[in-house]
């Protein structure tokens, strides 16, 4: 078993959320949960005995369908091999959802669509509920996007608000297992033009993502724009995600970096 230890969606050099990227491992669900729970870390399984390289992964928690910042470690273990293509193509293993990679200078990105979503319940009441915070002011109505892994987007009026969050984790897991969302993103328009947010998706607060591409992905859908979104303050490790339409297609991007952290 060969382990790749990377930070994703970095800002700046020593900053980004970490990912291991995982080959040769055994393929049995139970065993992989089991590492990833051990790690504490996200996890991807890159299975490559079949035509098209596979990708399996894994927060501590749960397997999850798509995970992006894992995906750009994936493209750069990938990218980093002798006379690799300009682009590759990779499945999800729990959906068969094709992903296309791209090395664009010294950042990576993963080409998508946007995709069916449940209908759900958003009402502001009982996002408020959610999100443990009566009265809370939202901008705008709650919707529903996804571009591989559906997610609740809850904009709330700026930074000061958005950390000043703190939700009821467990109702929002329960809440996303029988309505099919994928836990919630919060996330706020800033003076600078840019975007923030923070992902709800763990039962534990210490893992909180610090970038969420596929929230990224969603909000893109959700605005019909390409952004530049900054996450991670709350836990400490500031990443930068980059979006951009192409045509009907999405790229969600940013850099990916080698860590010492989470090897052998």
């Amino acid at each position: 078993m060969h382990v790749h230890a990377l930070i994703c969606f970095s800002s700046r050099p020593g900053q980004g959320n970490p990912a291991l990227v995982i080959e040769g491992a055994p393929r049995d669900i139970a065993s992989r949960q089991a590492l990833a729970r051990e790690r504490n870390t996200t996890c991807v399984f890159l299975d490559e005995d079949t035509q098209t390289a596979q990708v399996d992964f894994f927060y501590p928690h749960m397997r999850s369908p798509l995970c992006l910042h894992a995906t750009l470690a994936v493209a750069a273990v990938l990218f980093a091999r002798p006379g690799a293509p300009a682009t590759i193509a990779v499945e999800t293993a729990l959906t068969g959802q094709r992903l296309e990679l791209a090395r664009e200078g010294a950042d990576y990105f993963v080409r998508l669509a946007p995709q069916a979503v449940p209908a759900v319940d958003a009402a502001p009441a009982l996002v408020a509920t959610l999100l443990a915070a009566p009265g809370i002011a939202l901008p705008s109505p709650p919707r529903v996007a996804s571009v591989g892994s559906p997610k609740l987007l809850v904009e709330v009026t700026d930074t000061d608000a958005l950390y000043a969050l703190a939700p009821d984790l467990p109702a929002i897991a329960a809440w996303g297992q029988k309505s099919g969302v994928n836990g919630i993103y919060a996330w706020c328009r800033r003076p600078d033009g840019d975007y923030e947010g923070r992902n709800f998706n763990h039962l534990d607060p210490a893992l909180e993502d610090s970038a969420t591409g596929v929230a990224a992905g969603a909000l893109s859908v959700a605005l019909g724009r390409g952004l530049a979104l900054c996450q991670g303050r709350a836990t400490g490790r500031d990443c930068l995600i980059r979006t951009r339409f192409d045509g009907a297609t999405l790229l969600v991007g940013g850099a990916a970096q080698p860590s010492d952290k989470g090897r052998p």
